[in-house]
């Protein structure tokens, strides 16, 4: 019995102390997601201010925005909010405005994304190609871009893009979204080589389908969803924590010696370009 009770005592204290050591491992870092008042971005920025980042959300909408403010403030966590068109030079630079009274940006985590047509990408109208590739490749180039001033000053450096399984294994219903998300693979090599001399990383996390509000076209019908689930060999959907930890990880001092590297994850669907 006294054995019994000193191994549940050792193990609540690990427990403890693993807890402790998630909970700060971004202590004192600033850190900016776009797109993070719902699903995946919510995660992420939930995640980084768990593990002690102060977060600036982000979203279009100012009621979404204080909405996803309201419920991590609830947690006890260190968030603020702007709202922010990531396609908008102004809405930008109000975000690193939000950043830089935090202190200084340490960490971008680039999530927006649209897909305005559903389809082939050579059935895409040029008006959505265009929309899509500004939203979801120029805009991280101009976030990345536009957020170094801050970064080159801090010690912890760190750019994750969010591209999608869609850049590896094309979507017949996706087309020309997919084609923007394997361009944001090139995008993560070429900036890693650049910034690496400065110790800035910049990766690169490729989301399966994650059971959210943008993947609704995968999985709202029992149909669609049973296709989809024939290709992930796990047998299940992802949820937006499956991906969160994952950018926690890269963004991290355990991630320092990761960089131009896109980590699939996706339940096993196949990733080769």
């Amino acid at each position: 019995m006294l054995q019994s009770r000193f191994l549940l005592n050792c193990a609540i204290q690990m427990k403890k102390m693993s807890s402790n050591a998630l909970c700060s491992r971004l202590n004192g870092r600033v850190a900016i997601v776009t797109a993070s008042t719902e699903g995946i971005g919510f995660a992420i920025a939930q995640r980084l201010a768990r593990e002690g980042a102060k977060v600036v959300v982000s979203s279009r909408k100012e009621k979404n925005v204080e909405k996803a403010v309201n419920e991590l403030k609830k947690e006890g966590l260190n968030v603020t909010g702007v709202v922010c068109h990531v396609s908008k030079a102004e809405d930008r630079r109000k975000l690193f405005m939000e950043s830089e009274k935090l202190g200084g940006l340490d960490i971008l985590v680039s999530n927006a994304a649209v897909n305005p047509e559903i389809g082939g990408v050579l059935d895409a109208s040029e008006t959505a190609w265009d929309k899509i590739f500004d939203v979801n490749v120029k805009s991280s180039f101009l976030l990345a871009k536009e957020a170094l001033p801050q970064i080159r000053k801090s010690k912890f450096g760190r750019i994750v893009f969010v591209s999608s399984i869609a850049a590896y294994a094309p979507l017949d219903v996706l087309g020309a979204y997919s084609v923007s998300k394997t361009a944001l693979l090139g995008l993560t090599k070429a900036a890693a080589n650049q910034l690496a001399t400065e110790n800035i990383t910049v990766n690169c996390v490729a989301p399966g389908v994650v059971q959210t509000k943008f993947a609704s076209t995968l999985t709202e019908s029992e149909a669609t969803r049973e296709e989809v689930l024939k290709r992930i060999p796990l047998g299940r959907l992802g949820v937006p924590d499956d991906i969160s930890g994952i950018v926690a990880l890269l963004v991290s001092d355990d991630g320092s010696y990761i960089t131009g590297e896109t980590i699939v994850a996706a339940g096993g669907m196949i990733s080769h370009l």
